[in-house]
C-alpha cells in the first residue's frame, strides 16, 4: 500500500498563532511534531523571515510541503514586492490550479507589518477581522486565548502571542512551550 497523507498515521503537533496590535506584527510556532499518540520532536522552528524580514510566515501541516510554498511564495515577494496580498492570493490561485501543488498539504500564516493572512490549499487568502489567526491542532485554542487577551489586557502583541500559546500548550496534546516567535515593528 502507497503511503499517502491521508492513510498515513495521525500527525498532529503545530500550533502557530499570528497577533497585530499596536504597530508589532508577531508570529510564534510551538515546536511540537507528534505521530498519533507520540511527540517525534519537541523543537521544531516553523516560523519564518522572509522578503529581507519584511514578511514573516509560519507553517502547518507537512514540512516539506510547507517549505515548498514558502519558497513559492517568497518567489510570489520577489515578483510582487511591498504588495503580501497579492503575492498571497497569486500563490493560492497556483497551489488550487496546479496539480502538483494542490496536493501539498499544509496552512501558511503570513503577516508583513500591516497584514496578516491565512492561505490555504483550497484557494483561501483570508484576513482576520481582529488582528488575530491561528492554524494548527492548537490554533483555535491559541487564537481564542489571544483574542481574550488583546481585548481585555494592555499586553503587546508578543506578550499576548506568548501568553495565548502558553494557554494552548496547557490544554492541546499536540503543542508545546517550545516557542519560535518573530515579530515586526512599523
Amino acid at each position: 500500500m502507497t503511503q499517502t497523507a491521508s492513510n498515513f498515521p495521525d500527525w498532529h503537533g503545530t500550533t502557530i498563532l499570528a497577533v497585530r496590535k499596536n504597530g508589532r506584527t508577531v508570529i510564534a510556532g510551538d515546536g511540537q511534531v507528534s505521530m498519533g499518540p507520540t511527540i517525534v520532536k519537541g523543537a521544531a522552528r516553523k516560523v519564518r523571515t522572509l522578503a529581507g524580514g519584511k514578511v514573516l510566515a509560519g507553517f502547518a501541516g507537512a514540512t516539506a510541503d510547507a517549505f515548498t510554498l514558502i519558497e513559492r511564495l517568497e518567489a510570489k515577494l520577489e515578483q510582487y514586492p511591498d504588495q503580501l496580498a497579492r503575492a498571497c492570493v497569486d500563490l493560492a490561485k497556483d497551489w488550487r490550479t496546479d496539480r502538483y501543488l494542490r496536493r501539498l498539504e499544509a496552512m501558511l500564516l503570513v503577516a508583513d507589518k500591516s497584514s496578516i493572512f491565512t492561505v490555504t490549499g483550497v484557494g483561501d487568502v483570508l484576513e482576520p477581522e481582529y488582528g488575530v489567526a491561528a492554524v494548527g491542532s492548537g490554533g483555535n485554542y491559541a487564537l481564542s486565548a489571544a483574542r481574550a487577551l488583546i481585548e481585555e489586557t494592555d499586553l503587546d502583541a508578543e506578550q499576548v502571542a506568548r501568553k495565548a500559546m502558553k494557554i494552548a500548550a496547557e490544554i492541546c496534546v499536540y503543542t508545546n512551550g517550545n516557542l519560535t516567535v518573530e515579530t515586526l515593528q512599523v
